[in-house]
């Protein structure tokens, strides 16, 4: 079994991990292909906060969901804040975000849920999106891990809620890390290397006081230091950066980009 694939949906491109669908779980990270958008014309942004016309992005979202096979009203979304704050998703929280940006759930960059068909919506253009499934009770969890909330180890809390809130064992979750900037083109200095003490074996030294930063196996790590076995951990293995053809990427972009859209739905 592969473990990420990309592929042509009726002209519509998505990405995702079989081992997750093979389980039961729904999950898809978008393309930039085939979309509508003013701030980068032709693309699929996903992402409301980034001064696109709201209209183009929700036609986007209704694009995704029947890609997906998932209600877009169902969508719920977070305020990104490169932080490690995880929310729980609830009867009350579904569809926060989904049609606009001022009801998203607020300073988070993390959710959990256990409602079944309840799509967790995230937005990524280089950060390394991280989706959990939990196989026994169907929960899910999905991360967002940029430098920062990779250094503050936000795999772990959202695993730690998980356990909290839905009885979820690190040994029976499967894990995805999607499409993101690679350590081929993530080039960071000595103040990013300062803040990850004991995990500076991802950080390869370049030109004196420059690094490049691997944050698939820094968070690979963290997931199995979290008790999540190996062998349920798939990296994609895709650079945005190196791919931007067909994905959003803010570094080579030089921030002007929409966002790719990363979901997931309890089971």
């Amino acid at each position: 079994m592969k473990k990420f694939i990309l592929e042509n949906k009726d002209n519509f491109w998505v990405g995702s991990f079989p081992a997750l669908t093979a389980a039961g779980f729904v999950n898809g990270c978008s393309s930039r292909l085939h979309g509508e958008s003013s701030l980068v014309a032709g693309t699929l942004n996903l992402a409301l906060h980034v001064g696109d016309e709201p209209e183009k992005v929700l036609a986007n979202r209704q694009r995704f969901a029947q890609s997906l096979g998932v209600d877009p009203l169902a969508f719920t979304t977070c305020e990104q804040v490169h932080g490690s704050l995880v929310a729980v998703v609830g009867q009350e929280e579904i569809g926060r975000g989904a049609l606009k940006l001022s009801d998203t759930i607020k300073d988070t960059d993390a959710l959990v849920c256990n409602i079944p068909g309840v799509s967790l919506l995230l937005f990524f253009a280089d950060c390394v999106p991280v989706l959990l499934a939990d196989q026994r009770t169907g929960a899910v969890g999905l991360a967002h891990a940029g430098w920062r909330g990779t250094v503050a180890q936000i795999v772990k809390n959202t695993l730690q809620v998980m356990a909290q809130e839905y009885g979820t064992r690190p040994e029976d979750v499967l894990a995805g890390i999607g499409p993101s900037i690679g350590a081929c083109c993530y080039e960071v200095d000595d103040f990013v290397r300062n803040q990850a003490v004991g995990y500076e074996s991802f950080f390869r030294p370049t030109l004196p006081g420059k690094y490049q930063l691997d944050l698939w196996n820094y968070n690979r790590q963290l997931l199995v230091e979290a008790g999540v076995v190996e062998d349920n951990i798939y990296v994609a293995g895709v650079c945005t950066n190196d791919n931007v053809d067909l994905f959003c990427s803010y570094r080579a972009e030089q921030g002007r980009t929409g966002r790719m859209g990363v979901c997931l739905c309890a089971r």
